[in-house]
């Protein structure tokens, strides 16, 4: 594993936008300023409730993706409608169960209060709209674009709220935005966020989220657990042909071959909030979870846990999850619930810490907003006149 990075990341000024000048009537790249800007926040999506009935409905719309299961297409309709819809979606509507609050969707709630809240800090700015959408569910990627469309927004900037680039989650939801937008007499603009896996906003909330934790709980060892990948999906992504998984070390640094690789820019996320929070690299490890089979990106966090928990000497662990932006399924019942319970083994005096996800905290607003901003500057949008404030 690469040693985490020595240098101290300095947080940058954050941009804002004087709003009287972005309405002046001057041009960028040849646009009016005053044009209206749509910004559409993207998770991943959740189903209606957890009942058995929505999440076959959702599962049935994410898996029938061929970014997402990325076979034959009537090998793809087999497998789902045969086998999957058949079994899957009892089991984890049992799981959605578990984690639905009153409010309903943990992701969901998240989302509404985070778009709520980044809304806010666009409130001095009333040509910018900003909505949330979902890839897969409700609200829709289409109704969070005509939502913005009939704000009379030209122009779009869609985030998705995946930190790292995979064609399953980036890819299928910019393909999808453009095909949205494309059905429309008046196409709008669009730019996308690139991914912000060490950005250092995005950093510096996770670790701000998760300082407190550690020094309460004082860990042993520390888990940064990402969601996993088929390793095809890397070897797919991989320019060269050459390079991906070819060695041990393909990951330890971001280069122009493996740029765009999932499982490199997860390395660089880990590297970078061990580094922001002083964190050894022989006081962490880097491991995936969610995964159906053997052939899915390696280490596995369920076979790194039972592997420490037999060896005896790792009494307190402290997992992060920095592919997730929001509690959801995957951090709270697979890993808050079902993994800390077999780490938990009774009697053994062991204890599994899941550090929350980054969700609609304060530093989690700043940072989208920071990243925001950055993009809409580096697009040429009509926020160019600016004034810059230290944090």
């Amino acid at each position: 594993m690469a040693c985490a990075e020595a240098t101290t990341r300095r947080m940058p000024a954050r941009v804002r936008v004087d709003a009287s000048l972005a309405r002046a009537g001057d041009f960028a790249q040849g646009w009016p300023v005053n044009r209206r800007i749509g910004i559409l926040l993207v998770n991943l999506g959740t189903p209606n409730s957890p009942q058995t009935g929505d999440v076959r409905r959702y599962l049935a719309e994410f898996l029938s993706d061929p970014r997402v299961i990325d076979i034959n297409p009537v090998g793809r309709w087999l497998l789902l409608n045969l086998v999957i819809l058949r079994f899957r979606p009892a089991k984890s509507a049992a799981a959605y169960q578990k984690v639905w609050s009153e409010e309903g969707s943990p992701l969901l709630v998240h989302g509404e209060r985070l778009t709520e809240a980044v809304a806010a800090r666009f409130a001095e700015e009333p040509d910018i709209h900003v909505h949330l959408a979902m890839r897969y569910g409700q609200p829709s990627l289409r109704s969070g674009v005509e939502a913005l469309t009939k704000q009379g927004c030209d122009r779009i900037v869609v985030m998705p709220l995946y930190p790292q680039y995979a064609s399953s989650s980036t890819g299928s939801t910019t393909e999808a935005v453009y095909k949205i937008a494309a059905e429309q007499e008046n196409t709008p603009f669009i730019t996308v966020v690139p991914p912000f896996y060490d950005h250092p906003a995005f950093i510096e909330a996770f670790a701000q989220v998760g300082r407190p934790v550690l020094e309460d709980k004082t860990p042993d060892h520390i888990l940064m657990s990402f969601h996993g990948l088929p390793n095809r999906h890397l070897r797919k992504g991989d320019p060269s042909g050459e390079h991906c998984l070819a060695k041990d070390d393909c990951c330890a640094s971001i280069t122009d071959v493996n740029r765009n690789c999932y499982r490199a820019q997860c390395f660089s996320t880990a590297r970078a909030l061990a580094d922001r929070l002083g964190i050894e690299s022989s006081d962490y490890t880097v491991t995936f979870q969610s995964r159906l089979n053997e052939d899915w990106v390696q280490p596995f966090t369920d076979v790194t846990l039972e592997r420490m928990r037999a060896e005896g000497r790792y009494k307190r662990v402290v997992v992060f999850c920095p592919a997730f932006v929001a509690d959801c399924l995957e951090t709270l019942e697979e890993v808050g619930m079902g993994l800390k319970e077999e780490f938990e083994a009774p009697g053994e005096g062991r204890e599994l810490t899941l550090v929350p996800s980054l969700n609609a905290t304060a530093a989690w607003v700043d940072a989208v907003e920071q990243i925001l901003r950055d993009t809409l500057t580096t697009s040429h949008l009509p926020v160019l006149a600016q004034r810059r404030d230290a944090v």
